[in-house]
């Protein structure tokens, strides 16, 4: 009875017999690849191909990107693995290039360059399926081979970045650079890749990095960072209000702490693309972007740097936007330049940009402060300011504006021509103010000899208040016992230097 119950218990199979059923199968599967893959060269039996798929050291493939996956050997070709491999040796390339090569090892730059360039060729042929595990390989590749601090700038001038006489500094690691930037280009701009996915990798701190190198000395960097951010842009929709954030803290810093910065030309390009692109109604937020980064931009004294790619921006505002014209005016007037010629140049002509699509109604709110710089400008002493502030009547839309609202501009720019056409020294700018006065006289000729008749009448009520002075300085000095007045002034000069101005000169009422 007890022999019947115990013969109907499970036996539990001896752990040898597994083992060894194990092994056996095991060694029947690779005996049959060996044979299949097996192949002789010069008499020796090599079986390279044999570990096609196998194990890397985690020192090389870090086990977060590894793990649970077959990593293929890196030095292997696309071609030579299957398609179902082909995405485990683009993520076994990619931790290859991780490392960092030594300039003096040609070895290791040759082979790392070989590598990022099959890795190139292998996004560009469109084969490439970028899951999660190879965004978060290319991520960190691009990290650690464009990622760095660049080193003290030790140029000479204070205005901050490169200026127009100032040769550009070159990376010597630009062999590297730009195969790394290529890359990540293809990568960015592949179809095959999900922005979903692809953004937690993509992420704030990898745009903000990614901004912090439009600093670089090299004129070549900025420019495929400034296409790379760019799609960038158009991709990640996500991203958008923070990339905007981030760009007006680059500008902040440069315009009211350091004024040094190498990139402001291309960040200032990808936003003329990017404000082209804004829906009407324009957001309040574009709209503070314009007032509290743009136009603050023309204050720095390299604006000449970047002020061609400043210009396009203001003007598609305007141009989205119309009754933000004065507004912009407005500001220009602000930051005008008093003793830079150049920049004055560069005004004018964003000025007349924006007076082209200036509607009467927003001209009209800022002619008066408007006008009142431009006569400053055609009395200049520098003929081409002067040359440029003449030629804006050469502008039919300006004209149309200014004939308009003759009553008030003329009298506002008829006293600088009169003044000009006595004193300037500049024959061209004699000749362009004899033009402008013709050109009024033909739209108003009456308002113009009202002005010039107003224009006598004041210059004799100056003379007349400068002889009223002068004869109650001469009474003064005759109550008070002292000798005539240019006795007076030749000893104390000779005593006290050019502290005391002759009264006889002064115009300034009393």
């Amino acid at each position: 009875m007890l022999k019947q119950i115990l013969s109907k218990l499970p036996r539990k199979s001896p752990k040898s017999d597994t083992l060894d059923g194990a092994g056996s199968d095991s060694g029947s599967n690779s005996g049959k690849l060996g044979n299949a893959f097996q192949c002789t060269i010069g008499g020796s039996s090599l079986s390279s191909k044999l570990n096609v798929v196998k194990r890397v050291s985690s020192a090389v493939f870090p086990a977060s990107i590894a793990a649970g996956a077959e990593v293929v050997e890196p030095h292997l070709s696309f071609k030579d693995v299957s398609n179902a491999q082909k995405q485990n040796l683009f993520i076994s390339k990619l931790n290859l290039c991780c490392e960092v090569v030594d300039y003096n090892d040609s070895v290791k730059q040759d082979l790392k360059r070989d590598t990022l360039i099959e890795l190139v060729d292998f996004v560009s042929s469109g084969s490439a399926k970028f899951t999660e595990p190879a965004i978060s390989a290319m991520c960190k590749m691009c990290a650690a081979n464009l990622f760095r601090v660049f080193p003290p700038k030790y140029r000479s001038s204070s205005t901050g970045g490169e200026t127009e006489d100032e040769e550009p500094i070159f990376d010597p690691a630009w062999s590297y650079l730009q195969i790394v930037y290529d890359l990540l280009l293809r990568f960015v701009s592949s179809t095959s890749l999900d922005a979903k996915m692809a953004k937690k990798c993509i992420d704030h701190s990898f745009i903000l990095r990614l901004l912090d190198l439009f600093d670089s000395d090299d004129p070549r960097e900025r420019d495929c960072l400034k296409t790379i951010l760019h799609r960038v842009y158009g991709k990640f929709m996500v991203h958008r209000p923070f990339i905007r954030k981030a760009v007006s803290n680059i500008i902040y810093r440069f315009v009211f702490e350091t004024e040094r910065h190498n990139g402001i030309a291309e960040l200032l390009e990808i936003f003329g693309s990017v404000i082209s692109g804004f829906a009407t109604p324009l957001k309040e937020e574009h709209k503070m972007f314009l007032w509290r980064a743009l136009l603050p931009l023309h204050k720095p004294k390299s604006v000449g740097i970047y002020h061609q790619q400043l210009t396009y921006c203001v003007v598609q505002f305007v141009d989205k936007d119309q009754k933000l014209a004065s507004s912009v005016i407005k500001g220009l007037l602000k930051y005008w330049p008093v003793t830079n010629s150049q920049k004055e140049l560069m005004f004018l002509g964003e000025l007349e940009e924006i007076l082209e699509m200036t509607s009467m109604a927003e001209f009209q709110k800022i002619m008066v402060p408007l006008f009142r710089r431009i006569a400053f400008c055609l009395n200049s002493s520098h003929y081409q300011v002067a040359e440029r502030a003449h030629l804006m009547w050469n502008n039919e839309s300006i004209l149309n504006l200014i004939t308009q609202n003759r009553q008030v501009i003329l009298p506002l720019v008829i006293p600088s021509l009169e003044r000009n056409t006595q004193n300037h020294w500049n024959q061209a700018v004699l000749n362009l103010t004899l033009n402008v006065k013709k050109m009024f006289c033909e739209i108003d000729e009456e308002l113009v000899l009202a002005c010039q008749c107003k224009l006598e009448d004041d210059g004799i009520r100056l003379k007349a208040a400068a002889e009223k002075r002068r004869l109650a300085w001469e009474l003064l000095e005759t109550a008070a016992g002292l000798p005539p007045a240019a006795t007076t002034t030749t000893a104390a000069t000779a005593r006290a230097g050019n502290f005391l101005v002759p009264v006889t000169t002064c115009s300034v009422a009393c």
